[in-house]
């Protein structure tokens, strides 16, 4: 894209960010992503290599992503944001543990800074993968109309 006199008008640079859970579009937490401005990228999964958990955790329901190998990993539903450098850091910065922000390989694709919970906070978690994601997993949770 050009302007006027010829120059050159750049987009500054966005840091992919992966969420699985409750900043989803339309869950819980979404809300702090638009509050930074990110920017919708794509929908998509993750490598077969990850176990999903529903954390027994005070406040907002949150899932944990945990990265455990082909042997006993699966695709887990995600979504791909694009958040300014700055954004990405203050977002970074408030995440509270276990849950952090590491590297998640996307099927089909390179890894990208994403949701990753530590692996202790797991222990008697219940292990959700089979509903695919967390949207599906919430969805079980309500009554039948």
């Amino acid at each position: 894209m050009t302007s006027g006199a010829g120059s050159a008008v750049r987009c500054p640079p966005m840091v992919e960010l992966v969420v699985v859970g409750a900043h989803l579009r339309g869950m819980l937490l979404h809300h702090e992503l638009l509050a930074l401005e990110a920017v919708f990228l794509r929908s998509g999964h993750t490598a077969p290599e990850y176990r999903l958990f529903a954390l027994p955790a005070p406040g907002a329901p949150k899932p944990g992503l945990l990265r455990v190998g082909r042997a006993r990993g699966a695709r887990i539903e995600v979504e791909v944001f694009g958040l300014g450098h700055a954004a990405f850091g203050a977002f970074v910065a408030a995440i509270p543990a276990p849950l952090g922000i590491g590297k998640v390989r996307l099927d089909g694709a390179a890894a990208a800074p994403g949701f990753l919970v530590e692996a202790i906070a797991v222990e008697g978690a219940e292990d959700i993968t089979g509903f695919g994601g967390w949207r599906a997993y919430r969805a079980s949770l309500l009554p039948a109309s």
